[in-house]
């Protein structure tokens, strides 16, 4: 049976990312959960002595000043979108992917909601590895937010729910936590699994192999009937053949 009881949200104070908190925040109180805000600072990483001849301030003092500033910022942030949910706010300092893994982690928290959305090429790169360090290193399951350089302009909800599954022995996992989820949202569960390329190469260009295509649809069909029945799942499947990325977008 799903539980989401602690739901950890890190957030970026200059962005305060308030689509994807929106998000953790609906998430929250469908579940009736507690919502941890997390602000991880960066320290500072000067050459030493390089502020403390001929200034006034210090590093140690910049970075207190830089520390004092997080916390009162996050003390006051996004409070209009957490109205009537439980919430703790956390302020560290270090290596944010690291921090969010360990807190995930150290709290026992069952969902982690962050958002990829950023200004300039350099701070999506900078977001981007922060997202993929958790990714990998998280024991709980991560919820992204998209890519967006606007978001939608409408209220979230969740109504379809779309799983993408390989052949492996995580399929039938993913399969079920998806089911789950969609179950306790009141979404439609779709399951999609993308085999290897059909097409051939030869004179004249790129064509399917009728047969090849036939023999590695069936046998994923069979595949993915069978994972189903061992998930209890009873899901519409979609199973196509070729780029993964695009074709799961286009499913989507």
């Amino acid at each position: 049976m799903l539980s989401v009881q602690k739901i950890l949200v890190p957030i970026i104070l200059a962005d305060t990312s308030r689509y994807v908190v929106g998000q953790g925040a609906c998430l929250a109180r469908h579940f009736h959960a507690e919502m941890i805000l997390l602000h991880v600072v960066t320290p500072l990483d000067y050459p030493a002595g390089m502020l403390e001849s001929g200034h006034e301030i210090t590093a140690r003092d910049l970075q207190m000043q830089i520390v004092q500033r997080a916390q009162k910022d996050l003390d006051e942030a996004l409070l209009p979108e957490l109205d009537g949910i439980e919430v703790k706010r956390l302020l560290l300092r270090g290596d944010p992917a690291s921090e969010i893994v360990k807190t995930a982690r150290d709290q026992s928290m069952d969902l982690i909601v962050m958002s990829t959305h950023g200004h300039g090429a350099f701070y999506r790169f900078l977001l981007g590895s922060v997202t993929a360090k958790v990714l990998h290193e998280s024991h709980c399951p991560v919820w992204m937010g998209t890519h967006l350089e606007e978001v939608p302009n409408r209220e979230f909800s969740i109504r379809h729910v779309l799983c993408a599954v390989d052949l492996s022995g995580h399929g039938r996992h993913t399969a079920s936590v998806a089911a789950e989820f969609a179950a306790a949202v009141g979404a439609v569960l779709t399951l999609v699994h993308i085999t290897a390329s059909v097409e051939t190469y030869g004179p004249g260009g790129p064509r399917v192999d009728p047969v090849w295509k036939d023999t590695i649809v069936g046998f994923a069909a069979k595949e993915i009937a069978k994972l189903q029945q061992e998930a209890g799942t009873n899901a519409e499947v979609i199973i196509d053949s070729g780029n993964v990325p695009e074709l799961l977008n286009r499913a989507a």
